[in-house]
């Protein structure tokens, strides 16, 4: 047999993940698994298809297919037992057959497959060879790693004991009267006029370190197995191409951003009293309508710099109406939140914590009502006889908010090209590698609460969903904002800043 190609796809033929064995382009792979689906008729019990140049050996897994490419002239008994191998592999690997836990073990699944096919031929090896052999599991390597380890703690005793020695003659000079030596190098004047706490620093013990032994190395051939960080230089080429594709790469030093941080802008006076009011929205929709889930998330944080204010009450204004459930801080006064709205602490002789983020409320409102969706998403996709023509608009419900920086992705089917957009309000763009068409809108507000954007490309209504939507928004959800600040005593107003968002967590149309 000669095997071309093993992969597993869903049932409209797009590519979750594909292994070649012989030299293929990718887009000769997409284009043979993208027609795969339409070969198939419906009800016959084969499990394979053919066509002029290629047979397809397929297999359903649930909602997925293990598909075989291999040419006409291939053993058509051997291509379904090694087929059968196939698909006993992706259970050892995946607990669910679903697209996201293939994605997850891709490389995984990738290795497994070479162990089985070989240059387009079948190897001879079972399930329990198969997961021996990915395992790769080196006894060089635990005698290395094992031999590592002991020279750094030896390192670490040498260390500890020659800081001893060096404190014992320190103390013996200092009982008998005698100049103190230096240590380290530096003159004898700065060193004698530290304390004796100071004395064994950083520089002596680094330089009293013994140096680590070489690992021996075996002289018999040249070994190939392991060569810890030889390929530093190809991850960093490889780094430096998707650089040159658009992609942002961060290093390991550094940390992500938050979405609020890099949008919403900074309050520009920062005083004594810093409060925030953060909410974040959950949300999930039908494509064909109804609200199956959404929960929002509301904190308001309060962060005091003065101890001179430590002791104050926080004035809150609520005039929610949705139905959002309220709780206080357990150090807040329960009763004086729920008779006049103040947020205030049980011990008004206690300062609230200098310097520190304190959550003095939070509230939380869930609901399938359809008519709290802030932003609705409608998504029609036309079967047409190119592919698919795609409606899809957007509607603000919720007139009071100011979206800004609107993203709405829908995922185009792999392999298909870019799609061809008609009319569109705002700007889009076509990401190939992640297949998705971008939707941007700066700002959706009362002024711009609808839109649409139109595009046709091949493919079926089910390659278009989910639709994703993240925006920000420095206005909350729930009409809950904080209206004045005074100290316990005597009431008198305290200066104060205040910054609100209203963040996405998750907002998806299925």
């Amino acid at each position: 047999m000669v095997l071309l190609a093993a992969a597993v796809c869903t049932k409209a033929g797009k590519a979750i993940v594909s292994r070649q064995f012989v030299e293929m382009t990718r887009t000769r792979v997409e284009g043979l698994l993208a027609a795969f689906p339409k070969l198939m008729g419906m009800g016959k019990q084969h499990t394979f298809v053919e066509t002029e140049s290629v047979r397809y050996v397929y297999q359903p897994l649930e909602k997925l297919y293990m598909v075989l490419v291999t040419t006409k002239n291939s053993n058509i008994l051997e291509d379904l037992e090694t087929l059968r191998l196939f698909s006993r592999v992706i259970p050892e690997y995946c607990r669910v057959l679903e697209e996201g836990e293939i994605s997850d073990h891709c490389f995984d699944l990738i290795f497994a497959f070479d162990e089985i096919v070989a240059l387009g031929y079948r190897e001879n090896v079972n399930l329990a060879q198969i997961r021996t052999f990915t395992e790769m599991d080196s006894h060089e390597e635990k005698v290395f790693r094992a031999v590592r380890e002991t020279q750094e703690r030896e390192a670490k005793a040498e260390m500890r004991r020659k800081a001893k020695e060096l404190q014992q003659i320190r103390r013996d000079a200092e009982r008998s009267g005698k100049k103190v030596p230096a240590f380290g190098g530096f003159g004898s004047t700065g060193m004698s006029s530290m304390s004796s706490g100071s004395i064994i620093t950083d520089t002596i013990i680094e330089s009293e370190k013994p140096k680590m032994a070489p690992v021996p190395v075996r002289p018999t051939g040249s070994s190939k197995a392991l060569k810890l960080g030889a390929r530093g230089k190809e991850v960093d080429n490889f780094v430096d191409k998707l650089r040159g594709e658009g992609e942002t790469i961060m290093s390991n030093t550094g940390k992500m951003p938050s979405l609020a941080s890099n949008v919403l802008p900074p309050p520009v006076n920062v005083e004594s009293v810093h409060m925030r009011v953060e909410e974040k929205i959950s949300l999930t929709c039908g494509r064909d309508g109804g609200l199956q889930n959404m929960e929002l998330l509301g904190m308001i944080t309060l962060r005091v710099t003065d101890d001179k204010v430590g002791r104050i009450r926080l004035m809150v204004n609520n005039y929610d109406k949705k139905g959002v459930q309220l709780q206080t801080h357990p150090n807040v006064d329960k009763k004086l939140f729920t008779s006049d709205s103040v947020i205030g602490l049980k011990n008004p002789e206690k300062s609230f914590p200098l310097n520190n983020d304190v959550g003095v409320l939070k509230w939380r409102l869930q609901s399938t009502d359809e008519a709290l969706i802030p932003l609705t998403i409608n998504c029609w996709p036309s079967e047409s006889a190119t592919g698919c023509d795609v409606n899809i608009e957007y509607e603000l419900q919720e007139e009071s908010l100011e979206l800004n920086d609107v993203v709405i992705a829908i995922p185009i089917p792999s392999g298909v090209g870019a799609p061809v957009v008609g009319d569109v309000d705002g700007e889009y763009k076509h990401d190939s590698r992640r297949n998705v068409l971008e939707w941007s809108l700066p700002v959706i507000d009362a002024k711009n609460k609808s839109g649409s954007l139109e595009f046709s490309v091949a493919g079926q209504p089910n390659d278009f969903f989910p639709v994703n939507v993240s925006f920000v928004s420095i206005r909350n959800y729930c009409d809950i904002q904080v209206a004045k600040v005074t100290h316990v005593e005597g009431d008198a107003p305290v200066k104060f800043s205040l910054e609100t968002s209203f963040l996405v967590d998750k907002y998806e149309i299925l």
